[in-house]
């Protein structure tokens, strides 16, 4: 009794296996096959679609940021000072590198 018992336990047990075997390769062929990559990169190139979308939203929202910024700060927006006028000192903000000309040898 007792082996038959073990018996019919272990063949459950490689039937169950042998079944989620099966249903795992099978759906790793689905996914693999011409079709589930066509799917895939189409749902991919909708996806990067929107993303492409929202970065360039964020981008001219920081260029136009950037660009008030920079108006602002040599104040090409206002007329120009009447003659003999006490004129506003301007301080423009700037990043600059400052290049060696001697590391090169010259």
């Amino acid at each position: 009794m007792r082996r038959l018992f073990w018996l019919s336990v272990g063949a459950g047990a490689g039937i169950y296996a042998s079944h989620r075997v099966k249903r795992r390769v099978e759906r790793f062929a689905r996914a693999w096959s011409p079709g589930g990559v066509a799917a895939r990169a189409v749902s991919t190139g909708q996806g990067a679609g929107g993303r492409l979308r929202l970065f360039a939203a964020d981008v001219r929202t920081e260029m136009h940021a950037r660009e008030k910024e920079l108006r602002e700060a040599v104040r090409m927006d206002q007329a120009p000072p009447e003659p003999g006028a006490h004129r506003p000192r301007r301080v423009l903000r700037a990043r600059y590198t400052i290049i060696d000309d001697d590391k090169d040898g010259h």
